[in-house]
C-alpha cells in the first residue's frame, strides 16, 4: 500500500474462536469513523470485616475491553457510489451479529484499521435511519456498535515458556475449572501450591471460582509444600 493511501476499516468474520482457517465473510465501511472509544475496566470486590464502616477493594479481574464505533452509510450518491442502505445494514449484521448456523452463535470478529487490530465479538449495535425516499426507504444510516474484546482460549496460557513454574502465568477461569487442577497443570503437582495461589489472588473460597475471572499463578520454588 502506498504511503498516504486511504485505508478503510475492515471487519472480518471467523467461525473459529482462535481465528484459524479462512475468513467466512467481511464488511468494509464506506467512511472511516471520526473517532472511537475504548473502555478499560478493572473489577474489584468489597472486603468488609464485621463492624467495619469502610471496605477495602479486593482485586477481581480485568474485564475484556469494549470498543465503541460509529459508522455512516450514505445512499444519496453525493459522497460515494449510490447504495441500497437497508441492504448494507443487513450485510453488516449478517457479518457481525446474526446467528451462524454452523457454530450456532454469532461469528468471531477481527477488526483492523490503521494500527488497531481488535479481535472480539459484537456486543451491541444501534442503528439510526434518516433522510428517506418518498416510499420510505432510508437514504442514510448511522450504526453505533460495540465490540467486546475476545480472549482466545489459546492465549489463556502464557506462552513465554509454556508451563515453567519460574514464570508468572495468567489463566481465565472457564466452566469446569477448579484451582487444584489448574495448579497441577502449571506446577506439575496435583495438590501443592493451590492454597498459596488462592492467597495470592485473594480468593475467599478457592472451591468456587467465578467463570471469566483472571487468575495469576506466580513463580514458586521447586519443592514440596
Amino acid at each position: 500500500m502506498k504511503t498516504g493511501q486511504l485505508k478503510k476499516m475492515l471487519i472480518e468474520a471467523y467461525t473459529t474462536e482462535d481465528y484459524s482457517g479462512s475468513v467466512v465473510d467481511s464488511f468494509e465501511v464506506m467512511f472511516n469513523p471520526e473517532n472511537y472509544s475504548r473502555k478499560y475496566e478493572v473489577e474489584y470486590q468489597d472486603a468488609q470485616g464485621a463492624g467495619d464502616t469502610a471496605s477495602s477493594q479486593v482485586y477481581g479481574n480485568i474485564k475484556p475491553q469494549d470498543y465503541e464505533f460509529e459508522i455512516t452509510i450514505d445512499g444519496t450518491g453525493v459522497a460515494a457510489d449510490k447504495v441500497e442502505v437497508h441492504s448494507i445494514v443487513e450485510h453488516f449484521l449478517e457479518v457481525t451479529g446474526k446467528n451462524d448456523g454452523e457454530i450456532h452463535r454469532p461469528r468471531y470478529l477481527k477488526l483492523s484499521w490503521g494500527k488497531l487490530l481488535l479481535k472480539g465479538v459484537l456486543r451491541s449495535a444501534n442503528i439510526t435511519f434518516s433522510l428517506f425516499k418518498p416510499d420510505g426507504s432510508p437514504l442514510r444510516a448511522k450504526i453505533r456498535f460495540t465490540i467486546a474484546e475476545n480472549v482466545e482460549d489459546t492465549l489463556r496460557v502464557a506462552e513465554a515458556d509454556n508451563n515453567s513454574p519460574d514464570l508468572t502465568h495468567q489463566r481465565i477461569v472457564i466452566q469446569g475449572d477448579n484451582l487444584p487442577l489448574m495448579v497441577s497443570k502449571i506446577y506439575d503437582s496435583p495438590f501443592n501450591y493451590y492454597l498459596q495461589v488462592a492467597e495470592f489472588n485473594q480468593l475467599d473460597n478457592f472451591r468456587r471460582l467465578r467463570v471469566g475471572a483472571r487468575l495469576l499463578f506466580p513463580p514458586v520454588k521447586n519443592e514440596k509444600a
